[in-house]
């Protein structure tokens, strides 16, 4: 086993947990409605052609372009309307030369038509006649048929994060089933003699458990099943029986508290007599969760978290949310969203760790302000009222005030 604080760079941590991370949770069948942020199965290709007939972009004339050219204010080309088409039915008219037909956007182009011309640069003469003040080329303000996507064209490939808009492309060829990976199973653990629920009676050295419902809340947010062990004392044994259910019940297990230098430190030693390889890391070059445990146990990802509140979120967020993609087989997980802003106040670190400090947004006249919110690792508090959290890269001995820092925001 690794000694403890062997300290590697976040980075690295990744990369070898990742290197010995069997992906694939299995697949299923899901309404497309439903599929927001699932991860597609297999390779779709369009079923059909989109948009299935030619149609005007704009609220205008359907014409023949050859009919406007050389047209302008001083000199207006005359043509007359033969009719207009109506939203949601066939055209059923066909242009001869000099005829146009009034037309709505998304409306099905007129037989012989192959532009559109702006309602705003005409000018209507009489019932029957406009006048046209502008030159259309052929195909001005006009989608034809497979314009937007075309018959067996590759739509999504497999390992896709499904967006929003992925989820109207779909419904607008008419899919809407899909096949994605199966949610993955996160067994958490929330470890210490010290814990009591929510709602239990806090007397003298028992504090409530967060860590099991923050992580839960993360959990879901990825995209995962939270699987709750409930709190498990500072026992070998009990960690071990539990962390055993857990390993056999989801596709990955993570275990807060346990992780830190103490002669109560058992999280290393159970993850390790789980199965092979065992731990991969013990010790991360960053600040808070140094003492973080990544380990694989037959293909299976486990992570052993600080508990302090705090470090246990910086951690999860760092290294257990793209695992989760991860065994989900997702090659395109989404970004943390981030800003760059300008430090208030200074902040300490050291080169070669990396540090992730609570900050709170704040704008001025000069731009966006990153007010470092600080207090140890185990108050809840001090994330509840961030915004986000502010990195001090690796290669930086801390950052200056006025200095422009990113922010990860929450």
């Amino acid at each position: 086993m690794p000694e403890l604080f062997t300290v590697v760079p976040p980075d690295e941590a990744l990369k070898r947990l990742f290197s010995h991370i069997r992906p694939g949770v299995g697949t299923q069948n899901v309404k497309v409605n439903l599929a927001l942020g699932r991860i597609t199965a297999e390779d779709t290709f369009a079923p059909a052609d989109l948009p299935a007939f030619s149609r005007s972009t704009m609220d205008g004339y359907a014409v023949k372009a050859a009919d406007t050219y050389g047209a302008s204010e001083a000199i207006p080309a005359y043509l007359k309307v033969v009719g207009e088409i109506p939203m949601g039915k066939p055209a059923g008219l066909t242009l001869r030369r000099g005829q146009v037909a009034k037309v709505h956007t998304g409306g099905m182009l007129a037989e012989g038509a192959d532009a559109v011309v702006m309602v705003e640069n005409t000018q209507v003469v009489d019932e029957t006649t406009i006048e046209v003040v502008r030159p259309v080329a052929p195909g001005e303000n006009v989608l034809h048929v497979g314009d937007d996507v075309k018959k067996g064209h590759l739509l999504l490939s497999a390992r896709h994060l499904l967006r929003p808009q992925d989820i109207g492309g779909l419904m607008g060829l008419g899919i809407t089933e899909i096949a994605v990976s199966s949610r993955p199973r996160v067994a958490i653990l929330s470890t210490g003699d010290e814990l009591v629920p929510p709602d239990g009676e806090v007397t003298p050295g028992k504090v409530r458990d967060i860590n099991t419902y923050s992580l839960s809340a993360l959990t879901l947010q990825a995209g995962a099943i939270p699987l709750s062990f409930g709190l498990v004392g500072d026992s070998y044994d009990e960690l071990r029986e539990a962390a055993v259910r857990g390993m056999e019940q989801a596709d990955m297990l993570v275990i807060s508290a346990g992780s830190s230098v103490s002669t109560r430190d058992l999280t290393a030693q159970v993850i390790s007599s789980l199965g092979k390889p065992g731990v991969l890391v013990h010790g991360v070059s960053i600040r808070p969760g140094k003492p973080t445990i990544l380990a694989s146990v037959e293909g299976k990802p486990a992570i052993g978290l600080p508990g302090n509140p705090v470090s246990a979120l910086v951690i999860f967020d760092l290294f257990v949310v793209p695992t989760i993609y991860r065994l989900a087989g997702c090659t395109t997980p989404p970004l943390r969203p981030s800003v760059e802003a300008r430090l208030t106040h200074n902040l300490a670190s050291v080169t070669g760790r990396e540090d992730y400090v609570p900050v709170k947004l704040e704008t001025n006249p000069e731009g966006l302000l990153a007010v470092p919110i600080f207090g140890e690792s185990n108050l809840i508090s001090t994330m509840m009222r961030a915004d986000g959290m502010a990195r001090v890269p690796l290669d930086k001995g801390g950052l200056s005030a006025g200095e422009t820092v990113t922010v990860r925001l929450f």
